[in-house]
């Protein structure tokens, strides 16, 4: 097997070396467990911080099992459990995974669905992964079962499946829906996603209501209250573990503002709030870590920016789709954000619209603090002490999200739920 590496610059570096093997009469869409993990730190502050997938420690890696680049490398502090050996007269911690959590994507055969199960594949902290579409994933599970990571990946097609690729889940996630096209609003998928979103929520409320739910499809702004009312009239809703995905706001703002003043990317930290559609999107540039000063002609440049870039994606495809590859980039980030947290990691942030007291809205995207049992804590303090551009922006977003989440929650309760 060819080895691969990857560097980064790095105050703590580290070697990793990893070998598998793959059994000729392995089952279709079955792969090996790998052998055990070992490491080499020559620094005891190796990887200190994580966020998503952002190591705000780098380091030096080289593997030849599984495919390693510069943004996985975040899951592996809290993925595997150290044991030192004597070796040489030098002490090497080996780690054996944790691979130990389900993840079910619907709606995989899609333009988000198939980056973002390539990147989840990687995830060292994912034992099993379960492909819906209600067509063409075969091929898919096929394609995919050749990455020579542990995780073991399992297709399920159509309607008549759906429940058994819920079974035992920990974390689903639905990109399933048609994409923007240009001159379309995330608002014009509405008929269409609102009723894929309901349909799939259900099968969620009746097979795996524990599990954690994320939530891509568009508009967010309104299918998350369509999902929050199903799982009420299932009697099964718990408002910590229903997440929409705002994450691409926030890998967004974090790469314009980065471009914009010529930072590190690995430091650059913007929170979002608000909603996941035009003006709801608020990125709150005062926040930004490490502080940096940002004239207003700047701050309204790099606001529209981010508020349009979906659209900056869908007029450059030309009607050949929407923005894929940067959205399952994030939605990725939040699922490894998601199932650190369910490892037991205590220090796992993310922006996310969840239901929130934050505002007098019912739904709002803010930092939350996630655990294993979901939202721990909605964080308030980045809507302290707005500048006077942001608290006006703030105050012109609320009617438009308002309407959103008033559309959703009357949808759904005027479709009946399947009993």
């Amino acid at each position: 097997m060819k080895l691969t590496s990857c560097k980064m610059a790095a105050a703590s570096t580290a070697n990793f070396f990893t070998t598998s093997t793959a059994p000729c009469n392995s089952k279709p869409y079955m792969v090996s467990k790998s052998k055990s993990f070992g490491l080499r730190f020559n620094s005891p502050n190796y990887l200190r911080s994580f966020s998503g997938l952002k190591a705000a420690t780098s380091v030096n890696c080289e593997s030849e099992s599984s495919f390693l680049g510069k943004e996985s490398t975040a899951a592996l502090r809290d993925s595997f459990a150290p044991k030192a050996v004597k070796q040489n007269h030098d002490t090497v911690t080996r780690f054996q995974p944790r691979a130990s959590f389900k993840v079910a994507i619907l709606g995989v055969a899609g333009g988000i669905g198939q980056p973002l199960a390539l990147l989840i594949k990687m995830s060292p902290l994912v034992s099993t992964l379960h492909l819906y579409d209600i067509a063409n994933v075969r091929g898919v599970t096929a394609d995919l079962s050749h990455c020579n990571t542990p995780s073991q990946v399992l297709d399920f097609i159509g309607t008549a499946e759906l429940p058994n690729s819920l079974k035992g889940v920990d974390v689903v996630v639905i990109p399933t829906g048609v994409p923007r096209k240009p001159g379309m609003t995330r608002d014009d998928l509405f008929n269409i996603n609102a009723n894929i979103v309901k349909d799939l929520v259900e099968a969620v409320a009746d097979t795996c209501p524990d599990a954690f739910i994320h939530i891509i499809s568009n508009p967010v702004n309104s299918t998350v209250p369509i999902a929050a009312e199903v799982l009420k009239q299932k009697g099964v809703y718990d408002p910590k573990k229903l997440f929409g995905v705002t994450t691409p706001d926030v890998v967004r703002a974090n790469t314009f503002v980065t471009q914009k003043k010529n930072l590190k990317l690995i430091d650059v930290d913007v929170p979002v709030v608000g909603g996941h559609a035009g003006i709801t999107i608020l990125p709150l540039l005062s926040k930004i870590k490490p502080s940096v000063s940002l004239t207003d002609e700047e701050v309204e440049e790099l606001t529209v920016r981010i508020q349009n870039a979906g659209t900056e994606v869908v007029d450059a495809k030309a009607g050949a789709g929407s923005a894929t590859l940067s959205m399952a980039y994030a939605a990725a980030r939040f699922m490894e954000s998601s199932l650190r947290a369910l490892d037991g990691d205590s220090d796992v942030y993310e922006c996310s619209y969840v239901q929130s007291e934050l505002t007098e809205l019912p739904f709002f995207a803010s930092r939350v603090k996630l655990g294993k049992n979901g939202v721990e804590a909605v964080i308030p303090s980045d809507l302290q002490g707005l500048t006077e551009y942001e608290a006006k922006a703030l105050e012109a977003l609320k009617p438009e999200l308002k309407a959103s989440i008033e559309k959703g929650v009357a949808f759904a309760n005027k479709q009946p739920v399947a009993a």
